[in-house]
């Protein structure tokens, strides 16, 4: 048999860069898909927390519109409740601070429909209950503090500070 007519061998210099180019094309791909990872995640929570609020938004709206046919004719009564939020630096958790706020406004529903005129007996009572008041949202507590309420044109509002609470 001819010598010419046969094969080379291959040699392990082509071997060691066919498997430098294969992991190079393993860690693209790995990085590829990290990022992409990180963009959908990224993009996915901040959907989350716009539908969260709009979520909020359209409860409250429904509430606010039951109570306007309900007491359409009476000017005297708490029509709409909106719950206030004081600024804090640093910024707390957004989604938290809206999931903290629909539970209280869903706490300050027994006030809705009630005479703005003895507010004051209603609003003591409602100090008393949600001073302090501490809330769990997504495994963390917040306890919220009320600083001001105020009724005006059928329409309670209330500030609140919210702070994380740690337990002693």
């Amino acid at each position: 048999m001819n010598e010419r007519n046969l094969p080379t061998p291959p040699t392990l210099k082509g071997f060691k860069r066919f498997l430098q180019l294969t992991a190079v094309f393993l860690l693209g791909m790995v990085a590829g898909s990290i990022t992409f990872n990180i963009v959908f995640q990224t993009s996915y929570n901040k959907l989350w927390v716009e539908n969260k609020d709009l979520q909020i938004q359209l409860y409250q709206a429904e509430e606010d519109n039951k109570t306007l046919k309900k007491y359409h004719k009476r000017s005297t009564v708490i029509k709409e409740i909106q719950v206030r939020v004081e600024e804090r630096d640093p910024p707390l958790d957004t989604l938290a601070v809206k999931e903290v706020v629909q539970q209280l406004h869903e706490e300050l529903e027994v006030l809705r429909g009630r005479s703005i005129f003895e507010i004051d007996s209603d609003a003591k009572m409602a100090r008393t209950l949600l001073n302090r008041k501490i809330y769990a949202v997504r495994d963390k507590e917040y306890a919220i503090q009320v600083k001001t309420m105020l009724v005006s044109e059928g329409v309670l509002q209330v500030w609140v500070d919210i702070r994380p609470y740690v337990r002693s």
